[in-house]
C-alpha cells in the first residue's frame, strides 16, 4: 500500500478575516489552591541526558493529567510513587487529592529512571509506567465520583529499559478485550556516527485477554511493534479498534522490528520518467501574451473549441477534454484578444492584459504543463540587472558596508525547521504509510482530547491562526477534519518566549499558555457584547469582543502541570495544584 499526498483542507466557515484582536480583561479570575502532603515526582535530566530530543521528550514533560472521561477530574504522581486524583465538584470546599495507586519502592531506585507516565485507556482501565521500565495496565473502576476504589493492576511487566506513555486506547475484537499502549524511548543507536548518538523508539503493544471470560485476569502480550526515527514526535496516537497508527513528527518514522524480528526494508526503486513535452508555450509583454497550443495536426476551424472569459480561457477539439483550461493569473480583455490556426498544428492565442505592466508568473493557476519562453529583448534585461552580482575581481566580503545580522532579532514565528514535518498515518496490518501530510511551516502546539471515544485532536498554526485537527480514521478520503479555530493563537504565541505548556478547553471555548514561572494566559472565544461598540477606522459597529485574561499565581516554584477543563484551569507545582475557576456554567 503506498504512500500518498495530502493536503489538510481547512474549513473557512470557521475563519474569521475580520478579527482584530484580543481585548485585555481585567475581571480577576477566582483561583483556589490545594497544599500537597508530598511534593510532585519530578526528575531532573541527567548528564548523559544531553540532546534537544531528551529536553522534548522528558525536561518538558507535562506532570498534570486530565480525565477526559470525567470532566474536571485530575490525576498526578508524587515523590512517594503515589498515583493522587483530584476531582472537583465546588471549587471552595476542594479537599485533599487522595491515593488510587501505589508503585513499587524499586522503582526509586533505577539509575536511568524517567519521569512517571499515566495514561487514561478507557472509562474503567489506566496505563501507568512507572518511570524505570515497568509498565501497568490498571482496571480503575469508575473514577471521578469521589469514591476511595483503589485501583487493580492487571497486567504488569518490566520492559527492562525506562519509557513514557504517549496514549493508550482500549477495545473489544470478536469478544476478547484487547488494550494498545504506545511507549516512547530515547536510546543509544550504535549506527548513528554524524549526529548525536541516539535514535527515537516508538513501541506499540497489544495486550489481549488470553484466556476470555473465564479468567478475567490473564492478560498477555499478543503483538509489539516498534518505530524508529530521529526526531521526538509531536503527536503519536493509535487508532480507536487498533487498526492503525498516526505520527506527527520532524523526522519520519519507519516499522523496524515486528515481535523481535526485524522488518524488512523494501527500498523502492526510482523511476525513471520521461519529460512529458509541453502541451503550450507562452511568451510576454508588459502589454499582451502570446500562447501557442499544440494541436492534432490538420485540425479545422469548425474544430478548434476556443472559450475566453476575463478570468477564465478554455481551449480544446470538439469531442476530446480541454488542452488548456482554468482561471487566468490576472484578467484579461476579451474583446481585445484573437486567436489564429496556425501550421495547421497549433493554435496561436493573443491576449491582452487588462493591467499594463506586471509580469505573469504563471499563465493558468495551478497548470504546469506549458513552457515560458523568455523572448531575447527580456534575457538581456536580467542580464543588465544582475550584473552588479557578478566582477571579474574576487571579492571575499561583498557584504562588509552593510550592517550585519542578528539573528537575535527574529521572532519566533520568523524561523522554520530546517526538515520539514509530517504528519503520517500508519497501516496496522501493512504497516506501510498510506496517508502522508506535509505540514511546512504550520507549527505544532499542542494536542487535546475533545472526546474521548476518538483520537486525540492536535493543533497546528495556520497564518496568524491556531486550528484544531480531529483525526477520522474510518474516513480515508477526509482523514483529518478542522473542527475549531483560535483566531490569531498562531501569532500569539510566538511572542511569549518563556512559554512552556498550551492548551484548551475540550468544548474549545478558550485557549491558555503558561510561562515556566507564575503566570497563565487565557484567550477567550469571541463573545457577544452587551454595550454598542463601534470601530472608528472602519466605522462599522461590533458586535463580538475575543477577551485575555491574564492570572499570577502565588508561587516561585516552575510550573510542571497544565490542563484545562470546560469550566477549570489547573496548574501543578511541585508543591501546589492551582484550580482557576475560567467558566461558569
Amino acid at each position: 500500500m503506498a504512500a500518498s499526498n495530502y493536503t489538510l483542507t481547512v474549513n473557512r466557515d470557521l475563519l474569521d478575516p475580520n478579527f482584530e484582536s484580543y481585548r485585555l480583561s481585567l475581571d480577576s479570575i477566582p483561583t483556589y489552591n490545594v497544599e500537597l502532603d508530598a511534593a510532585v515526582e519530578e526528575v531532573k535530566l541527567k548528564d548523559t541526558q544531553y540532546t534537544l530530543e531528551h529536553m522534548r521528550a522528558f525536561g518538558m514533560y507535562n506532570y498534570l493529567h486530565l480525565d477526559p472521561w470525567y470532566e474536571d477530574s485530575v490525576l498526578f504522581v508524587d515523590g512517594k510513587g503515589r498515583v493522587l486524583s483530584l476531582t472537583v465538584t465546588l471549587d471552595t470546599a476542594l479537599g485533599k487529592p487522595r491515593e488510587v495507586f501505589c508503585t513499587s519502592a524499586e522503582s526509586s531506585s533505577c539509575e536511568d529512571r524517567l519521569c512517571a507516565s499515566l495514561s487514561f485507556t478507557s472509562a474503567t482501565w489506566a496505563a501507568l509506567s512507572d518511570g524505570s521500565g515497568r509498565l501497568y495496565l490498571l482496571r480503575t473502576g469508575k473514577r471521578g465520583d469521589n469514591t476511595h476504589m483503589k485501583w487493580e493492576p492487571l497486567f504488569s511487566e518490566d520492559t527492562g529499559e525506562p519509557f513514557i506513555i504517549l496514549h493508550s486506547i482500549s477495545h473489544v475484537q470478536a469478544g476478547v478485550h484487547n488494550i494498545e499502549v504506545l511507549l516512547l524511548r530515547i536510546q543509544k543507536d550504535p549506527q548513528e556516527t554524524k549526529g548525536s548518538g541516539y535514535s527515537v523508539s516508538l513501541e506499540w503493544i497489544t495486550v489481549t485477554n488470553a484466556a476470555g471470560d473465564a479468567q478475567e485476569k490473564k492478560y498477555e502480550v499478543q503483538k509489539r511493534r516498534v518505530l524508529r526515527g530521529k526526531s521526538v514526535p509531536h503527536y503519536a496516537a493509535v487508532e480507536p479498534q487498533g487498526k492503525g497508527l498516526m505520527v506527527a513528527s520532524e523526522k519520519p518514522f519507519v516499522f523496524t522490528h515486528v515481535d523481535g524480528r526485524p522488518v524488512e526494508q523494501s527500498d523502492p526503486v526510482p523511476m525513471e520518467v520521461e519529460p512529458a513535452d509541453p502541451i503550450y508555450f507562452w511568451q510576454q509583454t508588459a502589454e499582451d501574451i502570446t500562447v501557442c497550443v499544440r494541436m492534432p495536426e490538420g485540425v479545422t476551424k469548425e474544430e478548434v473549441q476556443f472559450r475566453l472569459t476575463a478570468d477564465d480561457i478554455r481551449i480544446g477539439v470538439q469531442g476530446f477534454p480541454p488542452l488548456l483550461g482554468g482561471q487566468l493569473y490576472t484578467s484579461v480583455d476579451p474583446e481585445a484578444s484573437a486567436w489564429i490556426i496556425k501550421n495547421d498544428k497549433s493554435v496561436e492565442v493573443t491576449l491582452q492584459k487588462r493591467t499594463e505592466g506586471p509580469m505573469w508568473p504563471e499563465l493558468v493557476l495551478g497548470d504546469r504543463r506549458g513552457e515560458y519562453v523568455m523572448s531575447d529583448e527580456q534575457a538581456a534585461l536580467i542580464h543588465e540587472k544582475l550584473t552588479h552580482l557578478t566582477a571579474e575581481d574576487l571579492n571575499g566580503n561583498p557584504d562588509r558596508n552593510e550592517p550585519p545580522c542578528n539573528s537575535q532579532e527574529l521572532e519566533d514565528c520568523d524561523g522554520f525547521p530546517e526538515d520539514s514535518s509530517s504528519l503520517t498515518h500508519f497501516d496496522g496490518e501493512s504497516l506501510k504509510p498510506t496517508q502522508v501530510v506535509n505540514l511546512g511551516s504550520h507549527q505544532y502546539l499542542f494536542t487535546v482530547e475533545a472526546n474521548p471515544s476518538e483520537m486525540p485532536c492536535f493543533c497546528l498554526r495556520h497564518d496568524v491562526d491556531a486550528l484544531v485537527w480531529q483525526p477520522r480514521p474510518d474516513q480515508p478520503d477526509n482523514m483529518w477534519e478542522h473542527i475549531a479555530t483560535f483566531n490569531a493563537l498562531g501569532y500569539v504565541q510566538a511572542s511569549k518566549r518563556d512559554k512552556k505548556f498550551a492548551t484548551c478547553a475540550p468544548n474549545f471555548s478558550f485557549a491558555s499558555l503558561c510561562e515556566c514561572l507564575r503566570r497563565a494566559f487565557i484567550y477567550r472565544q469571541p463573545s457577544p457584547v452587551e454595550t454598542v461598540l463601534f470601530n472608528r477606522k472602519q466605522g462599522r459597529q461590533i458586535g463580538q469582543v475575543a477577551k485575555q485574561q491574564v492570572a499570577s499565581l502565588d508561587s516561585d516554584k516552575p510550573i510542571l502541570g497544565f490542563r484545562a477543563s470546560n469550566e477549570r484551569l489547573y496548574i501543578l507545582t511541585s508543591n501546589n495544584l492551582f484550580v482557576l475557576k475560567v467558566n461558569n456554567n
